[in-house]
């Protein structure tokens, strides 16, 4: 997710070996076909009053989650905004379990129905998660990167770690090198290593707000690795760069079209100061079927994404709540 924005904007500032040094390190990022299969008439466009804002599409898959059984859905979604001037970017994460409308899959042997979000990439992959995030939001997607969220421990490593200051005290229940699956996490500023960090930004089973907790968290987790990689240590390190890097262009996809040096000029002024993190409006949890879901405030959502759409940031802060 960030993982693709950070390296970005660390050649943008000229502290690595400019664009030659891009250009190899782009070499070995893996590219998806993610808009040939969407409908052209299905897709909303873009307002005049956005300008030359962008709408990148986040989305990481823990493959480690052990609700994840098939490996195929994307647990975390965001739509990060990049306004029209490129100085600040707003990011709405997307609880997994929203229950919304999932056009028909390309095969046409799925979709067409209600589910949870995170089911349209389990059936139709990048292309049908593309087209039902266009849908529920009528924002129109001009890129988009996937990551493998288990990646992060990786990323944190190459980093020498992240400061983290935890809101209160939980033990984690799927710990990856924790005593017996289990890591106790006291509250308060504390530096993580990549495997307490994301054992920190996947546990959602003991918090009451389940997910919604889990969301903060990881948007805490995305803010620390921006914060660690433009910091002063790192960026004079050519060692940590290179390491995070590499470690970057293990985990990441973007889609063919996203032009990497042409982004690292547009975003050589970003800094976790400009990123505001929201989260989509519901109206809470609720059960379908025998589906425990996140019920969309359809109306709220609405007035939301038309901001992103038209660029509007006052509306967006006001809307979306205070940033995390």
């Amino acid at each position: 997710m960030i993982c693709v924005l950070v390296p970005l904007i660390l050649v943008g500032v000229g502290l690595i070996a400019g664009g030659l040094y891009l250009r190899s390190v782009e070499g070995k990022v893996d590219r998806v076909d993610a808009f040939t299969q969407v409908p052209e008439a299905s897709r909303p466009q873009k307002d005049a009053a956005a300008g030359k804002s962008m709408n990148f599409l986040l989305l990481g898959s823990d493959t480690r989650d052990p609700d994840n059984l098939g490996g195929s859905r994307s647990d975390t979604i965001i739509i990060l905004h990049l306004n029209k001037d490129q100085s600040a970017a707003q990011l709405i994460s997307i609880p997994r379990d929203t229950w919304v409308y999932i056009p028909k899959s390309a095969n046409g042997q799925h979709g067409d129905t209600n589910s949870k979000i995170n089911a349209a990439y389990a059936w139709g992959g990048i292309p049908l998660m593309v087209q039902t995030v266009e849908n529920y939001t009528g924002v129109r997607l001009d890129h988009v990167a996937l990551v493998d969220f288990a990646g992060f421990k990786e990323i944190v490593d190459a980093l020498g770690g992240v400061d983290i200051n935890v809101e209160t005290s939980f033990t984690s229940t799927h710990s990856l090198s924790g005593v017996n699956g289990k890591r106790h996490f006291d509250a308060g500023p504390q530096e993580m290593d990549g495997a307490a960090a994301l054992d920190y930004a996947r546990e959602r089973y003991s918090f009451k707000d389940g997910d919604f907790a889990r969301i903060r968290h990881q948007q805490q987790v995305i803010k620390a690795i921006l914060d660690k990689a433009a910091s002063g240590g790192t960026l004079a390190n050519p060692t940590k760069i290179n390491g995070f890097l590499q470690a970057t262009t293990n985990t990441v996809s973007v889609d063919k079209d996203l032009n990497l040096l042409s982004m690292a000029t547009q975003l050589r002024h970003l800094r976790s100061g400009n990123l505001h993190f929201y989260t989509s409006p519901s109206k809470g949890t609720g059960t379908i079927g025998n589906q425990s879901v996140v019920l969309p405030d359809k109306t709220k959502a609405k007035a939301l994404f038309d901001a992103v759409r038209k660029d509007d940031t006052s509306t967006i802060e006001t809307l979306g709540g205070a940033s995390k």
